[in-house]
């Protein structure tokens, strides 16, 4: 049985949510509409309740503390328990609505998950869709994420799995570009070629092939670097060098014979490849929006 006191920190633990959320008491205070300094009030007034230190403020930035964060934590828990308590008392036949937070890679999202961003909108004009580019690693909870799309051969266990297929990594090269330079027939060959690589990390040209019982780890080198799939095969496409795809973005442009594949009885070693997943937090009651948006990208996903 839970202490009836602690019904008065509720909307106290509310508002230090959105100041975390926000990263300021200013950018807070003004969506709850007070000051910063009776907002300030606020938060010392929880952190004494709570007997810690939830922020250190200093006149730059806000830093939240380690006990702040598991606060905030325990807190968004609260939190999503009462936006479903309110979704719960809505009747089932009523029309889907409210915020929807979508994470997926921009490859990904660029490539198969646009396209019907747009049909999903018309068919449920009561939802706001915000989708967010996330090729690292993300927390759902955390970073207030409802759905994120993984291209994983390691899917989250903690979170609600749904597959929705599988994606595999593709080396190709215009036929012009092999025409000039040559076509590789090993992986080592590639430390003679321009490639193109993302760039966004010092291991990025860095490429891993395997087949059998045989694996090398080759490093790249190129005049053009870009960490935009699209842009990458638009580099490919005229001629600036070799590049690694998923399939689902560079297929249109194999089926125009734009761009072969190269060594493509090598399999490419890397983090983003496997099954394509649909993941969300566990919820007993989940909410309608959420359920449509599922069902939707399911059928579409599912049927190309």
């Amino acid at each position: 049985m839970f202490d009836p006191k602690l019904t008065a920190l509720l909307p106290d633990l509310a508002s230090y949510i959105l100041v975390v959320t926000e990263g300021s008491f200013t950018g807070a205070a003004k969506k709850l509409n007070v000051t910063p300094s009776a907002l300030s009030k606020l938060i010392t007034r929880l952190e004494q309740a709570l007997n810690c230190k939830l922020v250190e403020r200093t006149t730059r930035k806000l830093i939240i503390t380690q006990a702040g964060q598991k606060v905030y934590d325990q807190a968004m828990v609260m939190m999503n328990a009462a936006q479903q308590a309110v979704e719960v008392s809505q009747s089932e036949h009523l029309e889907p609505r409210g915020s929807l937070t979508v994470a997926a890679p921009e490859a990904f999202l660029n490539s198969v998950l646009q396209p019907h961003v747009t049909t999903f909108l018309h068919l449920y004009p009561e939802i706001q869709l915000k989708l967010r580019v996330a090729d690292g690693e993300i927390d759902l909870f955390r970073d207030g994420i409802d759905i994120a799309f993984k291209l994983t051969d390691k899917p989250d266990e903690n979170l609600v799995l749904k597959e929705i297929g599988t994606t595999n990594l593709v080396l190709c090269a215009s036929p012009k570009y092999l025409a000039e330079r040559g076509t590789p027939i090993h992986p080592t060959e590639l430390s003679m070629h321009d490639c193109l690589y993302l760039a966004e990390t010092a291991r990025d040209n860095i490429w891993e092939f395997a087949r059998d019982d045989a694996f090398f780890t080759i490093s790249v080198s190129g005049r053009y670097a870009v960490n935009h799939s699209q842009m990458r095969l638009s580099g490919v496409k005229n001629h600036f060098g070799i590049g690694i795809f998923h399939d689902f973005v560079v297929q249109q442009a194999l089926d125009n014979g734009e761009v072969v594949k190269v060594l493509p009885e090598w399999t490419i070693k890397s983090n983003y490849h496997g099954v394509i997943a649909m993941q969300y937090l566990q919820t007993q009651y989940m909410p309608t929006r959420l359920r449509v948006f599922i069902d939707f990208i399911n059928a579409k996903l599912m049927a190309r």
